[in-house]
């Protein structure tokens, strides 16, 4: 078991308060075990095991509560009447109207809540005023590279850690994934893949097309990075002689995005100081899956390279959006409470001062930095620090 210190130090720094903790992410990234982590971080502190209740909705127990009524029933069957206790409850989202019955007991009994969920939708909507206020999200991604190399035992100042990083680049970092033998790494992207598209979206949306979905899947796969629209891929899906429409394709991609398959990144206008209705770029939440989605082909470094420094970004608690100055682009504006971080990622540094001069554009005093794949020996221009991606994914 890969302990998953960041996320379980957040939910320990919110025990015992009113807030209920949901931890949300991808299928498969570790929400479960880091569920069980949080249970046996209590048993440690002298918590007693009856004053914990732990409930997984995917396990056969529990198949049949799906619906508030009985959830509510089965709660009332194992809650206590007094003193304090710990609820723990697994993939909430297969329970319809659950909010309704956790504000009830959030308000009813002295209880430290924490849920788990696979789609961004379970926190939206008119359900969500139930518990406006009164939770705090900790979203979860597959591991990071540091994780990654304590589980593979590997350290930070070893000659292996460039290889390492190769690996980690190839196959990405769903825990399972990263634990298993290279011969069976792909029949286990796989499975997590057909999880996640073919149960977690088609078969809950009751989707008929599955090869629709699968070619779009496979289309912003290849397109990490790159700005696209739904025309767009109407577009090169009619080229390979498959229909559909427009409206087909946003519903699609609210399902992938809401599935935490893929993450949406609006431009914004540094001048203007406005959003664009234009375009959008999307980023997939694991190189490993993408790699999987298109094939396993090799190659489009650039994109790759980017798709793990968003990754990365989003997993240090930024929110992010695309910069545009003068028709210029800023890969990644970052803005975390009061800082900004503007980051430019290219896999290797030009012999023009191109990476430098968009940034240069920008009329702030925030930091900026440019992240490579390939290890440079030039570490700055224009004062502009200049990155190695492995000494980059193990700063603090």
């Amino acid at each position: 078991m890969i302990e998953r210190t960041q996320y379980l130090n957040q939910l320990i720094q919110f025990k015992d308060t009113d807030f209920i903790k949901v931890i949300t992410g991808v299928r498969r990234c570790g929400k479960s075990v880091l569920l069980q982590q949080y249970r046996d971080y209590l048993k440690s502190t002298k918590i007693k095991e009856s004053s914990i209740i732990y409930i997984n909705f995917e396990s056969f127990d529990y198949q049949y509560i799906r619906d508030e009524v009985s959830f509510h029933n089965l709660l009332e069957s194992l809650l206590p009447k007094n003193g304090k206790f710990y609820l723990l409850i697994d993939e909430i989202q297969f329970v319809e109207n659950w909010q309704k019955v956790i504000n009830s007991v959030r308000a009813s009994f002295s209880f430290d809540i924490v849920i788990t969920g696979s789609n961004a939708k379970m926190l939206s909507g008119e359900l969500a005023t139930f518990l406006s206020g009164r939770y705090v999200e900790i979203p979860i991604y597959p591991l990071s590279f540091r994780e990654f190399l304590l589980a593979k035992n590997i350290s930070e100042d070893s000659r292996y850690v460039d290889s390492a990083y190769l690996e980690y680049e190839t196959y990405g970092g769903f825990p399972s994934v990263v634990l298993a033998d290279e011969s069976i790494k792909d029949t286990i992207l796989s499975g997590i893949f057909d999880s996640i598209v073919l149960n977690d979206i088609a078969y809950r949306a009751n989707l008929k097309d599955t090869p629709v979905l699968n070619n779009v899947v496979r289309f912003m796969a290849d397109n990490v990075g790159q700005l696209i629209n739904s025309s767009k891929i109407v577009n090169t899906l009619k080229s390979e002689h498959i229909d559909s429409s427009v409206h087909t394709i946003n519903r699609y991609i609210e399902l992938l995005t809401n599935a935490f398959l893929f993450f949406q990144t609006k431009q914004y206008d540094l001048r203007g100081k406005e959003y664009l209705k234009t375009n959008s770029k999307y980023f997939m939440v694991d190189n490993g899956l993408r790699r999987y989605a298109v094939g396993q082909r090799t190659g489009n470094f650039g994109n790759r390279l980017e798709n793990i420094v968003y990754i990365e970004l989003l997993r240090r608690g930024y929110s992010i959006d695309v910069g545009r100055i003068q028709s210029k682009e800023i890969d990644f504006i970052c803005r975390r409470h009061d800082e900004i971080l503007y980051v430019q990622v290219t896999y290797q540094m030009p012999e023009n001062t191109h990476e430098s001069d968009n940034l240069l554009l920008i009329p702030d005093n925030f930091k900026k930095i440019i992240i490579t794949g390939r290890y440079s020996d030039t570490k700055e221009i224009s004062g502009i620090p200049i990155l190695y991606i492995v000494d980059w994914l193990l700063q603090d």
